[in-house]
């Protein structure tokens, strides 16, 4: 399904953006991280990268058109694809060209930038600069708690990395949030010196509640901008509110800082190395010469991917070689016949689980539908298929496969309950329930049913990793269309599990067991897995529930189907 790009906010004051230039052209393909064009802001130049692989279909406006933030700027999508209900409902007339005006009078400094999203951005809140004292809004730069994604209404402050009193400079990373989804980072827009900040390590700040102010040292009354903010006096109506949409990659992302809109281009003709500013501070954290890495990003522009995988070869047998340090658990201290207990404050994922699957259970009318499935020929398969996959494909593979395959042909289990109206998805996003140190969060394996196993297989290792350390993009935890529990590598036998919203049905995964039955004259063990659906009664019959599992099971019975 092809991905629409409107224009971003770039700045906190940006209300339309100029195309300075197209780096693609309509029908050229286009790759993760290429430079797909330059944006003139009020501010600022910026560049604006690809975040998918595929064709560039289309552009909302040729050089020096001026396209209002929110309009539709491209769509990138696969060679061939119709894409003309997206034209008619991406606001795709471009408006005229620009003119040239005087350059604006900066009154303030966006919090921080923000890079495309295939839906809409997410901006961290800024504060209307004309209701600041008189002697100190033209200095300093007042940061707001952003909504770092779609469910959040506070965030948790993990660390500082400046003091007040710090000197800042533009890109450095001020602190890291902890959300409800994931711990991010939030990196400076300008130069100044740390004069404030809202709340200390532990601490929770709402939602567009006062983060820090940077500033010009000596020359701002911090006091009467504190007060003004509490106050409500400073508000954030006139300029960027933080939209409750959550971007697919934005500039305050989870850690490290990510690769967005690039402010300079680099150039190789100038003696400097073609590498984006994020790369260049990876390499130097990790020691890594930057002239010996060869660039996979747009002109040979050397990307964070490229930093995170280059590895030499005597690094490699370095790590291979060292010892794993285990770190012992904390036992807690029980005393024979005295009572006492611990209070463990809720983590902002626990206490988004608890509100989410509570307001699921309680408004979702739930049915279950529990279907047993031999697994014999599946456990062959796999055995067969790991001696030529590139990635080892888990069991857990095959039931996403299957999955996404019993999804194309029953698309009304592949829906959402909206109210009034039923949505069924086009496409087929899988989300499976990773557990984690804080509770359960499910990254996303988009368009399943159209990856290959090995490709299943190593993505899902990939965003399990990342969902363990807390590094998962937005996009990555979102946008789901079904969900998958798997607790079988635990010896559950089955279990039922609590639809996932938007989802209408969520499919429950037991242990691979073996069983005796009989076969023709005499008896043989077989192994059976167990699978319970449980289903949104408002939006999934039972008879449609059924026939699913039907359809899944002839998959993962026959697995040379999920081939053809």
């Amino acid at each position: 399904m092809a991905d629409v790009i409107l224009m971003p906010r770039l700045s906190d004051t940006m209300t339309e953006g100029v195309i300075a230039a197209w780096h693609k052209k309509v029908g050229d393909p286009v790759k993760k991280g290429d430079l797909l064009a330059e944006i003139e802001t009020d501010k600022a130049t910026m560049e604006l990268e690809s975040y998918k692989d595929g064709i560039l279909l289309h552009t909302g406006g040729d050089k020096g058109v001026k396209i209002q933030v929110d309009d539709l700027l491209a769509i990138v999508g696969k060679a061939g694809e119709d894409i003309s209900s997206l034209l008619k409902g991406g606001n795709a007339t471009a408006a005229a060209p620009v003119k040239k005006e005087e350059p604006k009078k900066e009154t303030t400094q966006p919090t921080a930038t923000t890079n495309q999203s295939a839906v809409s951005g997410t901006q961290p809140a800024a504060i209307d600069v004309s209701k600041m004292p008189a002697s100190s809004a033209d200095r300093d730069e007042v940061v707001l708690m952003p909504r770092l994604s779609d469910t959040m209404e506070e965030g948790v402050i993990a660390a500082w990395h400046k003091n007040v009193g710090d000197t800042v400079k533009k890109g450095e990373v001020l602190a890291e949030i902890e959300t409800d989804k994931a711990t991010m980072e939030l990196e400076s827009y300008k130069n100044g010196t740390l004069l404030h900040i809202g709340a200390q390590k532990g601490e929770k700040i709402p939602v567009n509640g006062l983060l820090c102010i940077i500033g010009e040292k000596g020359k701002v009354d911090v006091n009467a901008i504190v007060a003004a903010v509490n106050s409500g006096e400073v508000s954030t109506g006139s300029t960027v509110n933080a939209p409750e949409q959550v971007s697919e990659s934005p500039k305050i992302s989870a850690e490290p800082a990510k690769e967005t809109v690039q402010t300079e281009a680099s150039s190789a003709n100038n003696g400097r190395v073609k590498a984006s500013p994020l790369a260049k501070k990876l390499a130097a954290e990790k020691g890594i010469d930057i002239k010996a890495i060869s660039g996979t990003g747009d002109g040979g522009r050397i990307t964070k991917a490229d930093i995170d995988n280059y590895m030499p070869a005597a690094q490699t047998a370095a790590t291979t070689a060292a010892p794993k340090t285990v770190i012992p658990a904390v036992v807690p201290v029980f005393v024979a016949g005295q009572e006492g207990y611990t209070d463990i404050p809720n983590s902002q994922i626990r206490g988004i689980i608890a509100k989410r699957l509570g307001e699921s259970k309680f408004s979702a009318p739930h049915f279950y539908l529990t279907m047993e499935i031999n697994m014999d020929n599946a456990m062959t398969a796999r055995a067969q298929l790991n001696e030529i996959s590139p990635a080892k494909i888990s069991f857990n593979d095959l039931v996403v496969k299957a999955a996404a395959l019993a999804l194309r042909q029953h698309p009304a289990v592949n829906a959402s309950w909206m109210g009034s109206t039923i949505r069924r998805y086009s496409h087929v996003h899988i989300g499976i329930a990773v557990a984690i140190e804080d509770g359960l969060i499910v990254p996303v394996v988009r368009f399943a049913d159209q990856k290959t196993l090995p490709q299943i297989a190593a993505e899902s290792k990939e965003l399990a990793g990342k969902a363990k350390n807390k590094k998962l993009q937005p996009n990555e935890f979102s946008g789901n269309t079904f969900t998958i529990s798997n607790l079988g590598m635990m010896d559950i036998d089955e279990f039922t599990a609590i639809i996932n919203p938007p989802d209408s049905c969520i499919m429950a995964v037991g242990r691979i067991k073996e069983v005796v039955v009989k076969k023709g004259e005499g008896f043989a063990v077989s192994n059976f897995m167990k699978v319970t659906l449980s289903c949104d009664h408002r939006s999934v019959d039972g008879a449609t529930g059924a026939s699913f599992l039907q359809t899944f099971k002839k998959y993962l019975e026959n697995p040379i189907t999920m081939l053809l």
